[in-house]
């Protein structure tokens, strides 16, 4: 690898391509194009194509060298000393029904830790960036993520799986739980969004089951960089690209948030 890896440089050349990418979301939101299954309930549309082919093709111009683990055209591919982790459509679902939540996720892996992060949501005009060591981003304005201390202040958010059957016991049992001692629970359905939201403070906390790491990527570093915490549902075990699950905080009510994730269903 490059000694002299300027990460803030690179950033910045990426965030032109992420806009570019965005501006083509902007084009055709409210006519997705060609919509199919890959799923029962997992879509992909023409644009989500589009803008990752656009996506591979700028940043391989900036990182000759490197490979990508990108959603719809390398989704196997391993992690190596530099790879851009993309997801170009989170939130396929809305965009196809024309909801405006939605965003595009690139990370960049180096070596063995996540280097830089972008989440862009094109339809809401924010760009969310980050740069190991360097602190998190809103449209180029410092983020943080809140000072709520207390579980009955809190706002949090999750996601379904797309293999809801096989979770619904558990998304229904931790559901109940969240909505009796949380001010409430929120569920945009894109989860590159909802880490986005967590390391700016809109939300307190965020959890889900069975995401890839193009979901997640970008937004873990960004809640970390804006000082949150992240984890499996077990605040002892620490997240990892591609785990069956996640937890994000605002580090503050980690601890509370895991237990109720861990809680046998008896209790």
């Amino acid at each position: 690898m490059n000694a002299s890896f300027d990460a803030a440089a690179v950033l910045e050349r990426a965030a032109g391509a992420v806009r570019e990418a965005g501006a083509i979301i902007i084009a055709n939101f409210g006519r997705p194009g060609e919509v199919r299954h890959k799923g029962r309930i997992d879509l992909v549309t023409s644009t989500d194509l589009t803008v990752e082919a656009l996506l591979k093709e700028r940043l391989a111009t900036i990182l000759p060298e490197s490979d990508f683990l990108a959603e719809e055209s390398s989704s196997k591919a391993s992690l190596g000393d530099l790879t851009w982790i993309i997801d170009p459509l989170d939130g396929t679902t809305n965009f196809a029904h024309g909801l405006p939540f939605v965003a595009t996720s690139v990370a960049l892996w180096r070596g063995d830790h996540l280097a830089l992060g972008l989440i862009n949501l094109p339809v809401l005009g924010e760009l969310f960036t980050t740069v190991k060591g360097l602190g998190a981003w809103r449209n180029g304005e410092r983020i943080h993520v809140s000072s709520v201390g207390r579980l009955e202040d809190s706002l949090v958010a999750t996601g379904f799986p797309y293999d809801n059957a096989r979770y619904l016991d558990a998304i229904t049992l931790h559901l109940r739980r969240m909505l009796t001692r949380t001010q409430g629970v929120r569920r945009p359905g894109a989860a590159a969004l909802d880490l986005a939201y967590v390391a700016c403070g809109r939300y307190d906390g965020f959890y889900e089951s069975a995401l890839n790491p193009w979901d997640t990527a970008a937004g873990v570093l960004l809640v970390e960089e804006a000082g949150g915490r992240v984890s499996g549902y077990d605040a002892g075990v620490p997240y990892r690209l591609g785990g069956e699950c996640i937890l994000a905080s605002n580090a503050l009510l980690h601890e509370e948030l895991s237990r109720l994730l861990m809680e046998s269903p008896a209790s």
